[in-house]
Parts: C-alpha cells; sequence; structure tokens
C-alpha cells in the first residue's frame, strides 16, 4: 500500500468495509496549484492592515469547480475563538448572497450566522447598524459572500442598490470582502466601475489533461482508502475521469468516491476501467439533457 499516505494506510490496515466505505464518503482536501494560490491571498487579506481602500477578492468558476470548498477550508483554518479578554473573535464571516439583491435579507444572512436575534418589523438602519457593531465587536477583517452572482437576479436598480450595501459595509468597517459565484459573478462586480477596480479577479478554469490533473490525482489516490494501487494517471484511466466529470473537480471527487466503494464492495480493492464504466453516474451535461427532455 505504498501508494497511500501514512494516516490512510494505518487507517486501511485496521478499518472494517463499512468504515472504509464512509471514509469514501468524506470530503477531502487537495491542496492542488491554484487552490493553494488563492488559500494564500485569503491569508494575506487577514493581515491586511485597515486602510480607506481595502483590497478585496472576486473568486470566479463553474458551479461545482472548487470554490465552496476553499472558501469553507478557508473558515475553517480560521474559526471563532476567545481571546485572553474572553471576548469572541470572528475573524472571518461567510455568508450566502440572498436569492436575490435584498438588503433585508442580507442583513438577515449575516445576523444567521452570527447568532443574533433579529425582528421582522427592525427598520433597515437599525439593523445596519446592528451589522456594523457586531462585526467590529467580533473583529471581523474578511466578509465572504458566497454565491454573489444571485445579485443579477434582481432588477437594475436592486442590484445598484445592493452593491452599494456591500461596498458602504466595506467602507465603513474597513473590512475585506471575498465574493465567490460562477462566471455571472465577474458581470456583477463588474456593473459597479467603483467595485470592480477595488476587486482581484481569480479565476478556476476547468481541469485539462497536463500535469496538474496528474498531480490531483495522486493526491485523490494516497486518501482513498483502498488496498491496490488504481493507477489513475494511467493516461486511458484519467481520459475517462476527465470525460466524465466534465473537467469539474467537484466531479471528478463525486467520480472517485462511487467507484471506490464499488470497489471495496466488491472487493477488486482498486479503481478500474470496468468499474469507472459501471458506477451509477451521470455527467453533468447529461444531467441537463434529462431535465430538458
Amino acid at each position: 500500500m505504498k501508494h497511500l499516505t501514512d494516516k490512510t494506510k494505518k487507517f486501511v490496515e485496521s478499518a472494517t468495509i463499512e468504515d472504509r466505505i464512509h471514509s469514501c464518503r468524506n470530503s477531502k482536501w487537495i491542496g492542488y496549484t491554484q487552490a493553494s494560490k488563492i488559500m494564500n491571498k485569503l491569508e494575506e487579506l487577514l493581515i491586511y492592515p485597515k486602510t480607506v481602500r481595502m483590497p478585496n477578492l472576486l473568486l470566479v468558476g463553474d458551479s461545482n469547480n472548487g470554490k465552496t470548498a476553499i472558501l469553507d477550508k478557508f473558515k475553517q483554518k480560521n474559526l471563532s475563538y476567545v481571546d485572553e479578554d474572553v471576548r469572541v473573535i470572528s475573524p472571518v464571516v461567510l455568508v450566502q448572497a440572498p436569492p436575490e439583491p435584498d438588503e433585508r435579507r442580507f442583513y438577515n444572512a449575516i445576523l444567521e450566522v452570527l447568532y443574533a436575534p433579529y425582528r421582522t418589523s427592525e427598520k433597515l438602519d437599525s439593523r445596519y447598524l446592528r451589522v456594523k457593531k457586531l462585526l467590529l465587536n467580533l473583529k471581523t477583517k474578511v466578509l465572504i459572500i458566497d454565491e454573489i452572482h444571485h445579485v443579477l437576479a434582481g432588477s437594475p436598480s436592486k442590484q445598484r442598490k445592493f452593491l452599494n450595501v456591500i461596498k458602504h459595509l466595506s467602507n465603513d468597517l474597513q473590512i475585506s470582502l471575498v465574493c465567490a459565484g460562477t462566471k455571472l459573478a465577474f458581470n456583477a462586480i463588474q456593473s459597479d466601475q467603483q467595485l470592480a477596480n477595488r476587486f482581484d479577479p481569480r479565476v478556476l478554469p476547468r481541469w485539462n489533461n497536463d500535469i496538474e490533473l496528474k498531480r490531483l490525482l495522486v493526491s485523490f489516490e494516497a486518501l482513498l482508502p483502498l488496498k491496490e494501487e488504481s493507477l489513475l494517471i494511467e493516461p486511458s484511466m484519467s481520459n475517462k475521469i476527465l470525460s466524465l466529470s466534465e473537467g469539474l473537480i467537484g466531479e471528478i471527487a463525486k467520480i472517485l468516491e462511487l467507484s471506490s466503494i464499488e470497489a471495496i464492495k466488491s472487493g477488486k480493492e482498486k479503481i478500474t476501467k470496468e468499474i469507472l464504466n459501471n458506477i451509477d453516474y451521470i455527467s453533468p451535461e447529461d444531467r441537463k439533457k434529462k431535465f430538458i427532455s
């Protein structure tokens, strides 16, 4: 089992079949090149000194291509804690943009993740002041807004108003914003010239059959609880995985999860081309066709 990390090898040697199947379903963090670069950029935002014009980051990529996984990992590395004065500190706050650009729902989303109660009758100005005070008291340095492309679901006037809200919040608190979403997110931010000039865009492209994909597959294989080496980087295997996944890392992870479980159940203990051909998996394009038909 030289293909496994030491930790995974020890687990495989002692775990039951059920435990190994459960392990296959657990999410796995792979620090591939682009993810590591973005993580480093996020960490820089945490230590950036307060200034009138705080740096911001826009993370763009197709759905299921790793954006949320990176943001969750960053959040997990910077969880809330209690300082020496027994005050709760939350350096990173992560919220999801409301389904449409709505100021009240945005404030509610922040209050909810901070476990702060709110009344539906509370006026917007009062709600904003409470959000501002909470983030100040928590010494928040980075506010992450995922699914920012939802902004485009509203009218142009609602879009402008919502973008002004997040711009005002960033200016008022002198904190960095990290917005993430599909390619439409770029259009949303670009619609406000002042915001566009403040955001550093980072793109997560789809995967290609190159050295980066091979490194990714090697990293995945080292974490999969299989007793035999699958040789995922062998051309016919990597080509098949890339074709099925359409170059989306979330799909690659799902394919390897299903294949690993089948490899354990069948007793083969490795992923084969036969297993890849027979797992219960539908590609993103085929899913779209099923909805259209």
